[in-house]
């Protein structure tokens, strides 16, 4: 029997976070498709934290946010969602994200 070598997790899920999922009827995809390709990035609120967003589209939910943080070595960087939101209206623009920390991202994707 050949040794097959486990799939490496990229996103870590916390309990929170499938918890705001289920309340905004949000999936994975979406959110895996937000922290790839968001329209504004910004600080998050806890320490390293990362907020990423992309417009929702809908009447009554205007955008939807997703927080993050890396985690793991250099060599095995991964994901952890922290949480992820349905934000009704336009939010304001805050403290934005170094352009070098975006370009590591962008690789890790």
């Amino acid at each position: 029997m050949p040794f097959i070598t486990p799939q490496r997790e990229t996103y870590i899920w916390t309990h929170h976070a499938h918890d705001k999922m289920r309340h905004y009827r949000l999936t994975e995809s979406r959110i895996k498709r937000i922290i790839r390709h968001p329209t504004r990035v910004e600080e998050g609120v806890i320490e390293d934290g990362i907020a990423c967003m992309q417009p929702a589209g809908g009447k009554t939910y205007s955008e939807i946010w997703a927080m993050y943080v890396l985690s793991g070595t250099s060599i095995a960087r991964q994901i952890k969602i922290i949480t992820c939101w349905r934000y009704p209206g336009k939010s304001p623009s805050r403290d934005p994200i170094p352009g070098a920390v975006l370009r590591e991202i962008q690789m890790l994707l």
